[in-house]
């Protein structure tokens, strides 16, 4: 397996320094990947970034429950503050991680098909044993979010929990975890589902929308004071 990783990357070497990735185009064995199909279920996720206290509660979780290896990780909580004058100062948190964009740069651009979008379910995986390495997705991703992990040394990041706690039909490890219900998870075409009707009920921001990306990660923006330490 590294042998062939390792020639697939010399003879990938002159492709990668002499082309954008971003005119690579998608490779056949990109399976899973034809976001118009008729499936029940496209997951999503909504970040309250005024429920939102910045414990990382939910990025030790998602460490223990994916066995995230330290130094990466699938999920981020930035902190930026303090705003306004002591003694009131508040501060805003905001969740980095995949957004599970229908149209997906880093699917797009892999050429072996790790990449993929699930039909069944619109998340945004990877198929490890298919990885050689390239990082051609990393760089691909406007959000920054895609990593190699140093054990597995393939593609890797948030993916709503996919390989664990679905199988088991829970919900998202940093959705179990989180003290203060900042994260709602579930799925777009349930009417009925908490997360339409909090979608339907509170204005919410995508980010880089401009870049047709069409993510599915949702943020109810701070509101200034909300947050007071």
């Amino acid at each position: 397996m590294l042998h062939s990783k390792r020639q697939f990357l010399k003879g990938c070497g002159a492709l990668l320094a002499g082309a954008s990735v971003y005119g690579i185009t998608q490779s056949p064995l990109a399976e899973h990947s034809d976001t118009s199909s008729e499936a029940d279920i496209k997951y999503a996720m909504v970040h309250d970034e005024n429920a939102c206290i910045g414990c990382n509660a939910c990025v030790e979780a998602c460490r223990e429950v994916n066995q995230v290896p330290e130094g990466v990780t699938r999920v981020k909580i930035e902190r930026r503050g303090p705003f306004g004058e002591y003694p009131n100062q508040s501060y805003r948190f905001s969740r980095v991680s995949c957004q599970h964009c229908e149209a997906a740069p880093c699917v797009r651009v892999c050429p072996t098909g790790a990449a993929y979008i699930d039909k069944d379910t619109g998340i945004v995986a990877v198929h490890e044993e298919r990885c050689v390495g390239c990082q051609y997705c990393i760089a691909a991703c406007p959000y920054q979010v895609r990593f190699i992990n140093p054990e597995t040394r393939t593609a890797d990041k948030c993916d709503f929990c996919q390989q664990t706690q679905l199988k088991q039909g829970l919900q998202p490890a940093c959705v179990l975890a989180c003290p203060t219900k900042a994260l709602t998870f579930g799925n777009l075409k349930d009417a009925d589902s908490a997360l339409v009707h909090l979608l339907k009920s509170k204005p919410t921001y995508r980010a880089k929308v401009d870049l047709g990306t069409r993510p599915k990660l949702f943020h109810i923006q701070t509101i200034d004071g909300e947050i007071m330490l």
